[in-house]
């Protein structure tokens, strides 16, 4: 190899370990006699593996690994390209080619045991775990990723405590710690929960990481807030803005003078009801701030207050539909019968969204059965084209498509006796509403925020009752229950029309 070449390699080394992977892969392309080099084929290869260049990852480092020479290594890298580009079946000969090659490579059993945890082989993927445990070094993700595996079997004092050892290991590994705090929160442990969670937002966790906004003023900690300006700044989902506004009063009680809200355009209508909120701004606009004194995220609220499952800021309702809109609406609703909306589907874009949505509308279907009652669709989005082939002969009339805002939406579910819907924005719009709403949740990887076990929530007491399901995918246990439960609630109205809905403030059928 000539000087220019050495150097070139050099070069790229140097930018890979300084973490300048992009400097890196641009040294080791552009060098000469690239494609005949190992070397540098493996160092494009690791920098682009790095970026997220997975094509060009798994052609770099494909290579390396037919070359003369490969090491395990190499055969590893290649394996694990692979398996992050979702090309399971070609990465796990590869990986079993490294244990052949290397019994003692940790890396590569951790690897593969990731690999059969994402292909549902839990009891293949537990083995290899403790393999790896019986190994040292134990790498940290094998530790992160068991902790995963005990979750989905419900071994959650295990998950906890393997995520205290991936932190024993490194404390900086933000991923396992936001994983932990999930984990406390889900069992009620709030106030060390909340230390934990704040670790979201950290550039670490990659793409999953909540995205936190520049802002030339001081992110609040905690400071004294008498005569402060503050602004909001919303993040997540839409259900985590609506539920999480309402630390806007404690805001308010510590002395902000002045509180402005940051957030998606179909909340604004919405937020600006909300008592204490001087001005709404909608995300993507060229709106001022009014110079505050300090922002926060809604999720960081929380903690620095002290939140506990005894001291959840209330009470309900903290959200209003406005009356034009109600009035506006009305017309539309059904006159008589037990008036129910329904939402059976969430974001596409939601991690769990396989898990937390129905399948179809059609799931629904045994509450069809139940005399007396009138169904309508808050489906917005995915989902909302079911309704008018379904509705055809049945007691349902759709109006998702007319919704503009969650204004609109907050206008009809004033308007009806119940809502039941899966774990999204409406069941957390119907509670900041205090409208009694039923919510259908999986039992894989269930949010943190509807706690474990419980059939209700301490967040909207009084008029949220929890159908959980017993078994992964088990949606028809869940509606029989929802059915039965809708059953008594309608004949009690039959048997005292005046007293529509009031039974389930307290979750009871």
């Amino acid at each position: 190899m000539t000087d220019a070449h050495d150097h070139a390699l050099q070069a790229a080394r140097a930018h890979y370990r300084a973490e300048c992977y992009g400097a890196a892969l641009q040294a080791a392309e552009s060098a000469e006699g690239f494609g005949e080099s190992t070397p540098l084929l493996r160092v494009a290869g690791l920098s682009a593996l790095a970026l997220d260049s997975l094509d060009a990852a798994i052609g770099y480092l494909g290579r390396v690994s037919r070359a003369d020479g490969q090491t395990s290594d190499d055969l590893y890298n290649y394996g694990i390209a692979l398996s992050r580009a979702g090309r399971h079946g070609e990465a796990e000969p590869i990986l079993r080619r490294v244990l052949a090659l290397d019994a003692q490579h940790a890396r590569a059993a951790n690897a593969l045991a990731g690999l059969c945890l994402q292909c549902n082989r839990l009891d293949e993927a537990e083995a290899l775990y403790l393999e790896v445990f019986a190994r040292d070094p134990v790498p940290p993700d094998a530790h992160l990723n068991f902790a995963l595996l005990c979750l989905r079997r419900k071994r959650f004092a295990e998950a906890e405590h393997h995520y205290r050892r991936t932190l024993a290991i490194d404390p900086e590994h933000h991923e396992a710690a936001f994983n932990l705090g999930s984990v406390l929160l889900a069992q009620g442990r709030l106030e060390e929960g909340w230390l934990h969670y704040r670790r979201r937002t950290e550039p670490r966790r990659g793409h999953a990481a909540v995205s936190v906004p520049r802002l030339p003023f001081a992110r609040w900690q905690g400071e004294s807030l008498a005569g402060k300006r503050f602004l909001m700044w919303c993040e997540q989902g839409f259900g985590d803005q609506i539920q999480f506004c309402r630390y806007v009063s404690l805001l308010r009680a510590a002395g902000a003078s002045q509180l402005e809200v940051v957030c998606p355009p179909p909340l604004c209508s919405l937020l600006a009801r909300l008592d204490g909120v001087d001005r709404v701004i909608p995300f993507g606009t060229e709106t001022t701030f009014s110079r505050p004194d300090y922002w926060a995220l809604p999720l960081d609220l929380p903690g620095l207050f002290g939140t506990t499952i005894a001291n959840i800021p209330g009470p309900l309702p903290y959200l209003s539909a406005d009356d034009s809109l109600i009035r506006q609406w009305a017309p539309r609703l059904p006159a008589a019968g037990l008036r129910v909306g329904l939402a059976w589907k969430g974001s596409r874009a939601h991690a769990n969204d396989g898990q937390r949505s129905l399948p179809a509308l059609s799931v629904l279907a045994p509450l069809w059965q139940v005399t007396g009652v009138r169904f309508v669709s808050l489906q917005k989005g995915p989902g909302e084209e079911e309704v008018a082939p379904f509705s055809v002969g049945r007691p349902l009339s759709g109006l998702g498509a007319e919704i503009d805002s969650f204004a609109d939406s907050a206008a009809i579910i004033s308007g009806l006796d119940l809502v039941i819907c899966v774990d999204t924005a409406i069941a957390h719009l119907a509670g900041a509403l205090g409208k009694p709403c039923w919510v259908l949740l999986p039992d894989e990887n269930t949010d943190w925020r509807w706690l474990r076990e419980r059939e209700d929530s301490p967040w909207y007491p009084g008029v949220m009752r929890l159908f959980r399901q017993h078994a992964p995918g088990d949606w028809a246990g869940v509606v029989e229950r929802v059915r039965d439960a809708l059953a008594r609630l309608a004949y009690k109205q039959r048997q005292q029309p005046d007293q529509a809905g009031r039974g389930e403030r307290e979750g009871q059928p």
